[in-house]
């Protein structure tokens, strides 16, 4: 057979061979679009990261496919052959990313270039799951910078691409029609992650690691969080991808139709539409962290781990089984034109969104409205398109060189120079932000700084409730006088006896405990605002996360021991739901001091409640007690007044937050 013969021969069909499923295309596309609401605003798609899961599903189920099609039509696994299509699919639109965003934080965030350094390497070396697991930069650590965040879910699939093949090579090494014997070891495995999971999750508060310490694992003096852990590690994760395997070792596109499914797409329909109705209820349903307001504190969604992820990627199973029928009406509908123009981006509009929302809302954990969204929408889609037609694509297909061949032929000289120059500028650039990013220092962000700068201006608990006899003056008694006489049966004349004299021990005497004039008890927006408060005359109690209901019992110490004095201010309900019975206990111990309290500021689920019930509380006309509404007052402030997040003080809002206090209690 000549040369040109094979050439131009088609690929022998095998029982594994996978043809295009558009409907796959349109299941990527649901999962794409989920994902990107929720990273916009959670609160409009609680459920909208399990889209992520989804992809896993996915991909277990083509990847798994592929590797037993080459087997069965070359007789192996080609790992290196393998590795190259997977990069060639992958690094390219990453690599652009990431040199993009080195350019623009070198540029205009040249304060985050040490920590965004971290993600850079690890989105490089596909280990930023394990990275923000180590460095405790989950998903609910809101307050960086941090444009790479989500480059976790492909260093799972990376990781999945690495190892699978090897495992298939092993699975597969008699022949593809035994591989169904692999199938209870898998789902062993799914089951064995699961339990895992269930376990280890930790169902109570979550907050910092000296406050919840149930909810972390200590590493050394590390604290690792389990929620975080648990939802990133590529072994917990794993679970979906090893669904899409079993589907594709027990459901292949080919042998479906030729075996005695082949007339019965409506039954898959209907498996279709309970799956799909699955996933919608997933969405809406699972959270990853919820605002618990019986405890009053933030938890994890436990019903996620404890079945959840598992119960999602089953619901997958049944629509990439209908899918994988050919005459199914889910094949079609999930491959109209629109699904399938962005189910063919996704991985773009995946890689790119996350970028753009950052730069736009500055920090991580700060919801983008509905205007912002919409224009980051614009800006994703036109940047994904970009990105596939002129890169993606060409690159795939092997003809990047031919590609700029045919336009130096074809385009005039004006535009070549225009792109030559383009081009020599992005190299540039990309240089010299390689280079700052490689050199900068690890500098804390606005609102750690913040936190950092007002914590030396902060009065422990301990020294609010310090016992004044433990640092009182100490007063010798009186000798006391011992007259010492001689024993017998019969009493001796009298005689002249020496006396002698002990001491007893030093008295502690305590002197009375002096009230704090101006105490100042609050959450982290306080702390920012503590070093002007320590310095006009508030002694400040402080603390990163706190809530309000684990201060109750602090308070009535406090009010034992006598500390009240002139006013207490008080600024809490930031990190969570507060209950009328834990204001009204709050409140119990100061009963007979002034009190100033402030609402809360910031686009937070909790802030409307906590607010109405602190106005409620101040139109009850309690003698003792004036509610600051800081959330309105805010507004008044000019300057540098809010970090990144629009809650945390600035230095303007520092001094804007001092003096509103000061104007109620003249301090």
């Amino acid at each position: 057979m000549s040369e040109l013969s094979r050439a131009v021969r088609p690929r022998r069909v095998t029982i594994s061979s996978v043809p295009y499923l558009p409907g796959l295309d349109g299941l990527r596309a649901i999962a794409v679009i989920a994902v990107m609401i929720y990273h916009a605003d959670p609160g409009w798609l609680p459920g909208g990261f399990l889209g992520v899961e989804v992809f896993f599903v996915i991909s277990g189920y083509l990847i798994t496919l592929l590797l037993m099609a080459e087997r069965e039509r070359d007789g192996r696994i080609h790992l290196g052959a393998f590795w190259m299509r997977r990069a060639r699919r992958l690094l390219p639109a990453l690599f652009a990313v990431m040199i993009a965003l080195a350019v623009y934080t070198t540029l205009f965030r040249p304060e985050s270039l040490g920590k965004v350094r971290g993600d850079l390497i690890a989105g490089f070396f596909y280990v930023s799951n394990w990275f923000q697991i180590w460095v405790g930069a989950g998903y609910a650590s809101s307050g960086d910078f941090a444009p790479l965040r989500h480059l976790w879910s492909l260093a799972v699939e990376e990781q999945f691409y690495l190892v699978w093949p090897i495992v298939m090579m092993l699975v597969v090494r008699r022949g593809t029609r035994r591989v169904a014997r692999s199938v209870l070891w898998m789902l062993g495995a799914v089951v064995v992650i699961t339990l895992f999971t269930s376990i280890a999750v930790h169902g109570g508060p979550v907050a910092e690691c000296s406050q919840t310490p149930d909810a972390y694992w200590m590493l050394g003096d590390r604290c690792i969080s389990k929620a975080d852990s648990l939802y990133l590690s590529t072994i917990t994760r794993s679970t979906g991808l090893l669904l899409g395997a079993v589907l594709a070792m027990l459901w292949r596109p080919v042998a479906v139709m030729r075996g005695p499914m082949a007339g019965r797409g409506y039954l898959l329909d209907v498996i279709a539409v309970l799956g799909l109705a699955g996933l919608a209820l997933a969405l809406v349903r699972y959270h990853f962290m919820v605002d618990d307001r019986l405890l009053e504190a933030t938890v994890a969604d436990t019903s996620l781990f404890r079945g959840g992820f598992v119960l999602t990627g089953l619901a997958t199973l049944a629509v990439i089984a209908a899918i994988a029928h050919r005459r199914s009406v889910t094949s079609r509908l999930l491959g109209v034109a629109p699904l399938l123009w962005v189910g063919t981006r996704s991985y773009g509009l995946y890689l790119y969104h996350w970028p753009i929302y950052q730069v736009i809302r500055g920090v991580a954990g700060r919801p983008l409205s509905v205007a912002q969204f919409a224009i980051a929408m614009v800006l994703t889609i036109t940047v994904a398109e970009a990105s596939y037609r002129f890169l993606e694509m060409p690159i795939r297909r092997g003809d990047l060189g031919e590609s700029w061949r045919r336009f130096s032929r074809r385009a005039a000289a004006g535009p070549r120079r225009l792109v030559v120059m383009t081009l020599s500028l992005v190299t540039v650039l990309a240089v010299v932000s390689g280079v700052r990013v490689a050199t900068a220092d690890l500098e804390l962000n606005e609102i750690e700084q913040s936190i950092l700068e007002g914590s030396s201006s902060v009065t422990d608990i301990s020294e609010l409730l310090a016992d004044p006899a433990t640092t009182g003056t100490t007063v010798a008694p009186e000798p006391t006088p011992t007259t010492i006489a001689d024993s017998g049966d019969e009493p001796a004349d009298p005689e002249p006896v020496a006396e002698t004299t002990t001491t007893a021990p030093p008295i502690s005497v305590a002197p009375a405990r002096e009230p704090i004039p101006y105490l100042a008890i609050g959450d982290s927006v306080m702390l920012g605002a503590a070093p002007i408060l320590a310095e006009r005359g508030y002694t400040v109690n402080a603390q990163q996360s706190r809530q309000m209901k684990d201060t109750v019992p602090f308070m009535e110490q406090l009010r034992d021991a006598d500390v009240f004095g002139q006013a207490v201010v008080v600024h809490l309900g930031t990190n969570g739901y507060f209950s009328e019975e834990t204001l009204d206990a709050f409140l119990a111990p100061l009963a007979d001091v002034q009190v100033v309290m402030l609402t809360v500021r910031g686009d937070l689920a909790w802030t409307d409640h906590n607010n109405e019930l602190l106005k409620a509380r101040d139109a009850a006309a309690d003698d003792n007690l004036i509610v600051i509404d800081w959330e309105e007052q805010a507004r008044n402030c000019v300057g540098e007044c809010f970090a990144g997040d629009g809650i945390h003080l600035a230095d303007d809002g520092q001094v804007f937050y001092a003096n509103l206090i000061r104007d109620v209690t003249g301090q």
